[in-house]
C-alpha cells in the first residue's frame, strides 16, 4: 500500500490555525482505506464472503485508524505538529471518522459483490449459448468453432490440430462445460481461454483465471 509522502502529510498538519489536524487525520484515514482496497477484499474472501456486523466487527477500519495514527506520531514535522497531536481527541470526532470508514468499507465490498453478480450472470449466458447454439469459440466468444479433418478452427484465427481424432463438437462442448463448472465451484470470476504452443509442436486450448491463479488444458 502506498502511503502519502512525509511532505504531503506534514502539509496537512500546519499551520496550527488551518485546517485542524483532526480533519487531516480524517482525510488520511479515508485515503488509507481507499488504498487498502485489495487488502480489504482479501480479508473479505478469507472470511468466506460474509460481511461482519458493524463497528466492532469491521474487517479493516480499526487497522486503518491505528496505522494512520502511528504514521502521524512517527512523522518528523517539528514542534507545531507535535503540539497538535497532544491535543485530546473528542470521542464524538473519533466515532464520526470510524463511521465514515465503516461506510466506505461497506461501499467497497458492495461494489465487489455487484461485480461478482455480473460475472456470474455473464457466465450463465455463455453456458446457455453453448447449450442452445453451435459451439461458440471460447477465445473470441464471437464465431462458431468447427472441427474438420481433426483440426479445431475458428474465424478468429484459432487453429488447433486435434490431439484425438475422435474429437467432435459435442465432446469439446462437454469438456468446456465441465472445466467451466469445476472452476465456478470455487471461483466466481469468468475464466479466460487462449491457445498455447505445446511441447510437441501441437497447440493446446488453455483455460486460465488470473483471480484464483488456476489453469487447465481443455484439449
Amino acid at each position: 500500500m502506498a502511503d502519502p509522502s512525509g511532505s504531503q502529510r506534514q502539509s496537512l498538519y500546519k499551520p496550527l490555525g488551518s485546517p485542524s489536524w483532526k480533519e487531516a487525520f480524517r482525510q488520511g484515514c479515508l485515503e488509507r482505506m481507499r488504498n487498502s482496497r485489495d487488502r480489504l477484499l482479501n480479508k473479505y474472501r478469507q472470511a468466506g464472503g460474509n460481511m461482519p456486523g458493524r463497528t466492532q466487527n469491521t474487517l479493516l477500519v480499526q487497522e486503518v485508524m491505528e496505522e494512520e495514527w502511528n504514521a502521524l506520531q512517527s512523522m518528523d514535522g517539528g514542534p507545531e505538529v507535535l503540539a497538535q497531536l497532544e491535543q485530546p481527541m473528542d470521542l464524538a470526532v473519533l466515532e464520526e471518522i470510524q463511521q465514515e470508514l465503516i461506510d466506505q468499507e461497506q461501499s467497497i465490498i458492495s461494489e465487489y459483490e455487484k461485480s461478482l453478480q455480473f460475472d456470474e450472470k455473464c457466465l450463465s449466458i455463455i453456458l446457455a449459448e453453448w447449450e442452445a447454439n453451435s459451439l461458440i469459440c471460447p477465445v473470441c466468444t464471437k464465431y462458431n468453432l468447427r472441427i474438420t479433418g481433426g483440426v479445431v478452427m475458428c474465424q478468429c484465427g484459432l487453429y488447433i490440430p486435434c490431439h484425438s481424432p475422435e474429437l467432435t463438437e459435442q465432446k469439446l462442448r462437454a469438456c468446456l462445460e465441465v472445466s467451466v463448472n469445476e472452476h465456478s465451484a470455487h471461483c466466481p470470476h469468468i475464466p479466460e481461454f487462449s491457445v498455447t504452443e505445446g511441447t510437441e509442436e501441437k497447440s493446446s486450448l488453455l483455460m486460465s483465471c488470473l483471480v484464483c491463479d488456476t489453469w487447465a488444458v481443455i484439449i
